[in-house]
């Protein structure tokens, strides 16, 4: 199961092409109808369609998918990060983040390349949360693989529309902003191909503006005909159209020399803090000491 070595695009969004090649580079390398399609009596299908009293989980599927968008992911920014003289890398681990090797980054941008990495080093974190969107009907006897409707025709919750994943990515992000001072410096995203849930606007923009996350982005520009969630008010989720939108936005973290920080202190601490660090003599140098003062 080595995605390393197949072809994948490295200029395109996520659209419903790229989930048939999925399918069919698993299927043609080592994955069977049936660890990858619902079989109902109506033939495989990659969800079980709205309207139908059937009810299973297939979780087969999971690490095949999750393999296969997590070095997707990689190949599409590739190119990005070479415009910043870094490396794309799939699964660092640096103790310094609280990234280990059961639960390493899914991508980062990295001065130096491989996967054991120094906290200085790492520069630009990435958290996938990709699946198959859609539904799909497979056919066994021409071993062919149609488009049966958008994420709102089936009875499946991808990607960002999946609580549990939204959890999973905030919780692994908070365990990296709690590991040590050395975390404040390096921007999160989460990367998805699907819309969020209106649960979740709030949310999404709330972490923003802490600090805590700056940005999820869903990478499938067309999800679906109909209306869905593009972009939030705050704009802590975002529904990317281009490369061009997805680089200028990477370029802004990268180059933004951003700092997390976060405290709870009385106001009146926060008053001698802000009397104190107001009395350097550049803004750089007021930042620095706000940060030290509080902490950070």
């Amino acid at each position: 199961m080595n995605y390393q070595t197949t072809r994948m695009p490295k200029s395109d969004l996520w659209t419903n092409k790229t989930e048939i090649e999925f399918f069919n580079e698993a299927l043609g390398h080592f994955a069977s109808p049936e660890q990858l399609f619902y079989k109902l009596s109506k033939g495989y299908f990659a969800y079980i369609p709205k309207g139908s009293d059937v009810n299973q989980t297939l979780q087969s599927r999971n690490a095949l998918i999750g393999q296969f968008t997590e070095n997707w992911a990689k190949n599409l920014l590739s190119p990005i990060a070479e415009e910043f003289e870094l490396h794309a890398v799939n699964g660092i681990v640096c103790e310094e983040l609280g990234l280990t090797r059961q639960s390493s980054a899914d991508v980062a941008f990295c001065s130096k390349d491989g996967v054991m990495q120094k906290a200085e080093d790492v520069k630009l974190l990435f958290e996938v949360k990709m699946s198959v969107v859609s539904n799909y009907k497979y056919e066994k006897k021409n071993n062919r693989i149609s488009f049966m409707g958008d994420y709102k025709t089936h009875k499946g919750n991808p990607s960002l529309l999946r609580s549990d994943s939204m959890l999973k990515a905030i919780g692994k992000s908070i365990n990296i902003r709690v590991s040590g001072p050395a975390s404040t410096k390096i921007p999160i995203v989460v990367l998805g191909n699907s819309p969020i849930t209106d649960t979740y606007k709030d949310k999404v923009d709330f972490l923003k503006t802490s600090g805590v996350i700056q940005a999820f982005l869903s990478l499938n520009p067309k999800p679906t005909e109909s209306d869905f969630i593009k972009v939030t008010p705050k704009a802590g989720f975002q529904t990317i159209s281009s490369l061009q939108q997805l680089q200028k936005l990477l370029a802004t973290l990268i180059k933004g020399k951003l700092n997390f920080f976060s405290s709870m202190i009385s106001k009146a601490n926060l008053g001698k803090i802000i009397s104190i660090a107001s009395q350097e003599k550049t803004e750089i140098k007021k930042a620095e000491k706000f940060l030290l003062l509080i902490g950070n």
